[in-house]
């Protein structure tokens, strides 16, 4: 796990935790690092997990498929970020089903002995549940920010809304965002085809301009 402290100071999980402390932390929590190639699964729909998910390289997406298999992309965990942490504090079957974008790194904490006095006495395990808590409270407003875009009326709507999210995001009119063309359709509950026309009739109207996954609001 050494190897990956870099990635694990920057993640939010252990925000404010110097190096020293997240190696000795690391053997307290029963982390363990398992590998998965593009496309395996890291969690199954209905799978009960106890370990929150760290990704150390690579990358995972979250999930949805009903019955009829149409998938609808919750998000996307990338280095430094976690997933599965509601479902692991409350053991609460899974309602998504996860896998691996790419080749990936994956590190698994033990929940309990996150929400759990350390038995080591460690000085940070308070900071430690304040990051959790954090974290929980974040994927909440995300969730929240999707379901905005995902209740528009039409699919241009879902569009705008998506993009402008993104943009005052980064701050800028001109912005990257995380997703393929499929990825996006995925997100927004929207049929890939018609999520590409619609992007190219609001190309032609003057309203944005993009390159793959640049964007450009005009």
């Amino acid at each position: 796990m050494k190897e990956f402290l870099p990635v694990l100071k920057k993640s939010p999980l252990f925000s404010g935790i110097e190096e020293a402390e997240i190696e000795a932390m690391t053997g307290c929590l029963g982390a363990e690092t398992r590998t998965y190639q593009k496309d395996e699964l890291v969690y199954r729909f209905g799978d009960t997990v106890e370990s929150v998910g760290l990704v150390l390289t690579g990358k995972v997406y979250i999930v949805r498929e009903d019955f009829w298999g149409n998938r609808n992309l919750v998000s996307v965990a990338e280095p430094g970020q976690t997933f599965a942490e509601s479902y692991a504090c409350t053991a609460t079957p899974l309602g998504v089903a996860v896998l691996a974008g790419e080749k990936t790194q994956v590190a698994f904490f033990r929940v309990r002995r996150v929400l759990t006095t350390c038995p080591n006495a460690c000085s940070f395990h308070a900071r430690l549940v304040r990051n959790l808590l954090s974290t929980l409270a974040e994927k909440n407003l995300s969730m929240n920010e999707k379901l905005t875009h995902v209740t528009q009326r039409t699919l241009r709507e879902k569009l705008l809304s998506y993009l402008s999210s993104e943009s005052a995001r980064a701050g800028a009119a001109s912005f990257e965002i995380p997703f393929n063309r499929q990825q996006l359709a995925d997100y927004l509950s929207a049929d890939r085809s018609a999520l590409s026309a619609e992007l190219s009739r609001m190309r032609g109207e003057g309203l944005i301009e993009f390159e793959k996954n640049s964007f450009r609001l005009l």
